[in-house]
């Protein structure tokens, strides 16, 4: 029996950039602006895309870029309030859009009061054991030190053995599973004990069995740590590693090693897959828009839950750089409404439309048919048909195998029997099964 989970691709998107919401310095606390309502303005652009989810980043108090909670339970008064959060739920029920929230369960901000509590009260704060501390020669006064996240000072480390913590990362997800919405992103998940997570998530599933949970991992034994934490997925940096070097680099074998690690997942969970968020170059930045069709083409073929990140079917840019704001660029304002479609958003149409019509892709095997350093045949197949995937980087045409190809479903290619042709630059998207349109 299928569900809900099988069938959703995400539209990812950054609420406080996305909203226009200032991160520096954020705007006084307990000031309320309804910025949320922005974001109901795009659903039906997410709709007309073919999508049906949206995974939302932070979208709790905090006083810059919402990864420095200070209230689980409190929309960001940037954004708006919970009258403007039920707004949401309901535009996005009425279109058939599942909503994600982003769980920042590492760390929280100094400002939120269980730590206050400890820099006012010291070791005999009723919170002092959710943190990890070094209270050693400390005085009244004297600034608390505690273990931060990745050397980021004003995100304070959760200690995650305390079960103060479980609770209360068990209570925010069941508070917002039960105003409706669907699923959970847990940030920086590879920096918390799987144990952690097997403690709090079946307590969660308990009253919500169909919520779909998954981790970010950036690195390391991705099918390890979905067992040890009962996570349902994790975020597959390196398919998207694969996507982003094969084409920058025009190194395609590196993708062919990735696709290969991606099938050896695909028997534990099915990996929740990208080419393009919150935390990276956008994807036009990194490969050049002419490429974004290539990679969105590998995206929505090989097995996994994907994702768009809000922007990239307009081949928007945006560079990452490693300074104070340096995520700004990636995480622009948008317009109030939708700009007129172009061609790469009937693009991400069409291979959309070819992930919906079959829905076994989500969790079947991909094999390399054939490999260059700048050419590349994907098949992925199940007992039920074959979708074949041609990539050419070269500035020159490309004569490679069409396998068991019979129609050409998305971007250019000609048939010739066990052939297939590729402009320059070129890329498709083929079946073994459909029957070309009648004419």
């Amino acid at each position: 029996m299928t569900s809900w989970r099988d069938h959703v691709i995400w539209w990812h998107l950054y609420p406080l950039g996305f909203t226009g919401a200032p991160v520096r310095p954020a705007e006084p606390v307990g000031e309320i602006t309804h910025r949320l309502g922005r974001i109901e303005a795009w659903l039906d652009h997410v709709v007309e895309l073919g999508l049906n989810g949206i995974a939302l980043g932070p979208i709790f108090a905090s006083r810059t870029h919402g990864y420095d909670t200070e209230d689980h339970f409190r929309i960001d008064p940037r954004l708006g309030d919970d009258a403007d959060f039920d707004r949401l739920v309901a535009a996005a029920r009425r279109r058939g859009i599942r909503l994600q929230l982003d769980g920042v369960f590492n760390h929280l901000g100094r400002t939120h009061p269980a730590f206050r509590a400890l820099e006012e009260q010291g070791p005999a704060a009723p919170t002092a054991g959710m943190f990890r501390v070094d209270w050693s020669g400390w005085r009244p006064g004297d600034p608390v030190e505690a273990d931060v996240f990745e050397g980021h000072d004003a995100l304070v480390a959760l200690d995650h053995s305390s079960p103060a913590v479980a609770d209360l990362v068990t209570d925010v997800m069941l508070h917002w599973l039960d105003r409706g919405v669907d699923s959970w992103r847990l940030d920086a998940a590879y920096a918390v004990p799987p144990s952690f997570w097997a403690g709090v998530l079946p307590r969660v599933r308990a009253r919500h069995p169909e919520a779909w949970i998954s981790g970010e991992v950036i690195r390391g034994d991705f099918a390890d740590v979905v067992q040890a934490s009962t996570m349902d997925s994790v975020t597959q940096y390196e398919l998207w590693q694969g996507l982003w070097h094969g084409i920058a680099d025009r190194n395609l074998f590196e993708l062919a090693h990735a696709v290969k690690r991606h099938n050896d997942l695909l028997a534990t969970f099915v990996p929740a897959t990208f080419a393009g968020n919150h935390d990276v170059t956008r994807l036009a930045s990194a490969i050049g828009a002419d490429f974004v069709p290539h990679a969105m083409a590998v995206l929505f073929t090989v097995a996994g839950v994907p994702s768009v990140y809000a922007g990239d079917e307009y081949a928007w840019t945006g560079v990452k750089e490693h300074r104070h704001g340096g995520d700004d660029a990636v995480r622009p304002e948008f317009p109030p409404a939708p700009p007129a479609p172009g061609d790469l958003f009937h693009t991400h149409q069409t291979l959309i439309g070819v992930r919906r019509r079959h829905p076994w892709l989500v969790r079947a095997h991909t094999d390399v048919v054939h490999l260059e350093n700048r050419r590349i045949v994907l098949r992925t197949a199940t007992g039920t048909g074959a979708i074949l995937t041609a990539l050419n980087l070269d500035d020159t045409p490309a004569g490679l195998p069409a396998a068991d190809a019979r129609t050409v479903l998305a971007g250019s290619a000609t048939l010739n029997g066990p052939d297939l042709r590729l402009p320059a630059r070129g890329w498709a998207v083929l079946s073994s099964g459909d029957q070309p349109p009648r004419a």
